[in-house]
């Protein structure tokens, strides 16, 4: 049998229902009946029974809870990988972009994701993927430009021919066909 959950004293079981029925996010609530049940004397098994989870997790929370308060509870969305690129080098590579490729050097005469990344790695030695590269420029500000799609059948006489044409010079209208002023 695990030892109890130690939980921190400013808070009762009853403040904890409280707090869970004016929250709005239903994982907080989960959390905070779970703990609710601890801070009544019950065991983990209860607890965990009662947040739908398994007895570790309830044993998760209680760190949480005793750093944080309430707030510790709260959902948060995974910080995920770091950057490859530090700052000097997320600068190195907007003037890279700015400036664009030449061709005798790049051999492309425009830039694509998979261009920056071999870029990137002849210049920093960092190997980034297509996807990486995306969500570096984009967090830099830049955004995807493509070109109009044109089919290669496409007969410019004809498009030329369908465009409509407006008159070449206006024409003011009569008066009897104007509003009258009001």
């Amino acid at each position: 049998m695990g030892r109890p959950l130690a939980l921190r004293g400013d808070f009762t079981a009853v403040d904890l229902k409280r707090l869970a029925r004016q929250s709005r996010d239903a994982d907080r609530t989960r959390r905070l009946l779970a703990l609710a049940v601890i801070c009544d004397g019950g065991s983990r098994a209860e607890a965990a029974e009662t947040g739908g989870v398994g007895r570790q997790i309830v044993r998760d929370w209680a760190p949480r809870f005793n750093a944080e308060g309430p707030d510790g509870l709260i959902s948060r969305k995974p910080p995920g990988n770091p950057s490859k690129l530090d700052d000097g080098q997320r600068a190195a590579l907007v003037r890279i972009v700015e400036s664009g490729p030449l061709p005798a050097r790049d051999g492309v005469v425009r830039w694509r994701l998979i261009d920056l990344a071999a870029r990137v790695w002849e210049e920093f030695g960092i190997s980034v993927s297509e996807a990486r590269m995306s969500r570096e420029l984009k967090a830099l500000g830049f955004g995807k430009l493509s070109a109009r799609p044109r089919h290669f059948a496409q007969n410019e006489e004809a498009v030329a021919a369908f465009k409509k044409t407006s008159p070449s010079a206006w024409r003011r209208s009569a008066r009897r066909s104007r509003q009258a002023p009001r």
